[in-house]
């Protein structure tokens, strides 16, 4: 079956104009306080320059510190698992629960599971999994996925949710007040938190210096979910080491500035070693990325700390929304991730950008985004994953735009058509037509204009 394409799935978002311009304006606040605050900074720039290269030698040197992180960690007490794709981290995960008899889980927001599609895999072996981030739980309450890394359900109202909980939380129907709803969530969860003796969480960063890693939170979900569990499972992605601990100081301080706007966030918890009589465990993940960093051209999206500064930015995902990306990690940087995973299911997301640099000039490491969306459109032409029609049509402009002849002769064409046959062009087959309106027909070229003036002034 043919999954819809990111145009066909904006399609769907727009026709709601008033949600579309809701969720612009609201991500675009969240982009203009990352601006504020970063701006109080004036080392700024010196921030990100330092952590896009302490980036680049740790992928450069990954396989060295990814060791170093094992034996460190180890040596604390932590049990290390190696997952080469999503298959493998789920049946790790389920395994873990299986030996313990636990049929419940309790899971702070991670990305990675998202990505190995574990809450699904679980709940058909028999694990109830309750998300924990208010966001998240959300979106698993309407049987849906995030639409964005850090504001998971930003495409919801207040009001949408307040139907939700009065549906599963038990809430007065019609009440959407913020204040009441929060609070049932904290109610519920309290009971989740109390009872379920697992507990999952993701990882922002983890040292390979000392073996620890660090969760970074805004509702203290990730702190209460591990401390009161008796087995803590931690899934993180190979790329999210860093070398030292005293590098954490420059991550911490580029990471919430950029998602939403505060200095820093509100739980910046350490995870060194298992408390007395419990486990802690953690899953290091490859799913591709090591294919990833063999691509020089793509090799920096591994740079990425998930603060999503290029969605809030990004004049296509605030007007077409996550879910159209039909993928897990929706926005620029999913656009250049996605493609690794799956070239051909993914082959029309790159092409779901204005290629404006935007998100390139936000990203706090520096990850060259829009030049690696115009770098990922080159290879799927070449391996022929675009429509046929799409193809030729680049071709032939691209023939002309190389041959200034062809170039003064289509633009004569086109000129005489748009003044006299307009019709041939402003039809239901021209999908440019479709969405703008087109420009007044120019008297001459600029190179036309360019030569008489010329021999004018001369």
């Amino acid at each position: 079956m043919k999954v819809a394409d990111h145009a066909e799935r904006a399609e769907v978002f727009n026709r709601d104009e008033k949600r579309v311009d809701w969720h612009d304006e609201t991500l675009w606040f969240v982009r203009k306080k990352r601006d504020i605050e970063t701006h109080t900074i004036p080392e700024w720039e010196e921030l990100r320059e330092a952590g896009s290269q302490i980036k680049n030698h740790t992928l450069s040197n990954l396989n060295n510190y990814l060791r170093e992180f094992e034996k460190n960690a180890t040596a604390n007490g932590i049990v290390i698992h190696w997952a080469a794709d999503a298959k493998e981290h789920n049946e790790i995960v389920l395994n873990l629960l299986q030996k313990h008899k636990i049929t419940e889980m309790v899971k702070s927001k991670s990305m990675l599971t998202e990505e190995c599609h574990m809450n699904d895999f679980l709940a058909e072996n028999g694990i109830d999994v309750i998300d924990s981030d208010l966001g998240e739980r959300i979106v698993q309450l309407a049987g849906e996925s995030p639409s964005h890394i850090v504001l998971p359900c930003i495409h919801k109202k207040k009001e949408e949710i307040g139907e939700l909980f009065h549906k599963y939380l038990g809430t007065p129907k019609g009440n959407a007040d913020p204040q009441l709803l929060t609070e049932a969530a904290r109610q519920s969860l309290r009971s989740t938190f109390l009872t379920r003796r697992a507990a999952l969480t993701g990882v922002n960063f983890a040292v390979a210096e000392t073996g620890e890693f660090v969760v970074c939170t805004n509702e203290g979900n990730a702190d209460m979910g591990a401390h009161l569990a008796d087995i803590h499972i931690a899934s993180m992605g190979i790329e999210k080491i860093i070398p030292q601990r005293k590098h954490l100081g420059v991550f911490l301080r580029l990471l919430t500035r950029s998602a939403t706007g505060q200095p820093i966030t509100t739980y910046s918890s350490h995870f060194a070693k298992p408390a007395d009589g419990k486990e802690l465990h953690i899953i290091l993940v490859d799913n591709k990325r090591t294919v990833q960093l063999g691509r020089p051209d793509f090799r920096n999206s591994l740079k990425c700390i998930r603060c999503s500064a290029c969605f809030n930015t990004c004049p296509v995902y605030r007007r077409s929304g996550g879910h159209s990306y039909h993928s897990v990690i929706a926005g620029p940087i999913g656009s250049i991730l996605a493609p690794n995973w799956d070239m051909k299911a993914n082959a029309d997301l790159p092409f779901a950008s204005s290629l404006c640099g935007s998100c390139s000039n936000v990203c706090p490491v520096k990850i060259d985004i829009h030049e690696q969306l115009y770098k990922w459109r080159q290879v799927i032409v070449k391996e022929g994953y675009v429509d046929a029609k799409k193809a030729m049509a680049m071709q032939v402009m691209a023939k002309t735009l190389a041959s200034p002849t062809l170039y003064r002769i289509a633009g004569k064409a086109a000129r005489k058509t748009l003044k006299y046959a307009p019709f041939v062009v402003n039809n239901k087959f021209n999908a440019w037509y479709l969405h703008r309106d087109m420009p007044e027909v120019p008297r001459s070229s600029f190179g036309e204009w360019y030569s008489k003036n010329r021999k004018d002034n001369d």
